[in-house]
């Protein structure tokens, strides 16, 4: 049965300009119905809006509409998930809550990020929730 996982922008950026890595292999799970990545509204909006900054797609081995495609693909594999509780863990980057929330809100075992320093150490603690970066969930495979 997939595993519900909640996939940190930082992951999904690595995956569209990285032709290859763990970022890369996380997506492709998903499309392949592996893993269900849970999106919330937030987390929809930070995806759109980094995945289209100058940037962004400047690196990209990608043209901006293989971009456009593959996010539909990606998009379409993902469960919405709304948010009706905010929590407060008291994180180190506070704009990153909302990952915390989603993941509780869909019952995801795990936050994959390359951000693990933001998440960890929260003062609100939350034991079935694991925090990774995708090297150590393809590593524990």
């Amino acid at each position: 049965m997939p595993e519900n996982i909640v996939i940190d922008t930082s992951v999904l950026i690595s995956a569209l300009v990285g032709s290859n890595g763990p970022g890369r292999e996380i997506l492709r799970r998903c499309l392949t119905g592996k893993y269900i990545p849970l999106i919330s509204n937030a987390l929809f909006q930070e995806y759109e809006d980094v995945s289209k900054r100058k940037q962004i797609i400047d690196i990209c081995p990608l043209t901006q509409k293989e971009i456009e495609e593959l996010l539909k693909a990606f998009y379409s594999t993902c469960r919405w998930i709304p948010i009706y509780y905010l929590w407060r863990p008291n994180i180190i980057d506070e704009a990153d809550i909302f990952l915390i929330e989603l993941a509780l809100a869909g019952n995801a075992s795990q936050i994959i990020t390359n951000n693990i320093r933001d998440l960890k150490n929260a003062e609100l603690s939350f034991p079935n929730l694991r925090i990774l970066t995708p090297e150590t969930l393809l590593r524990g495979e």
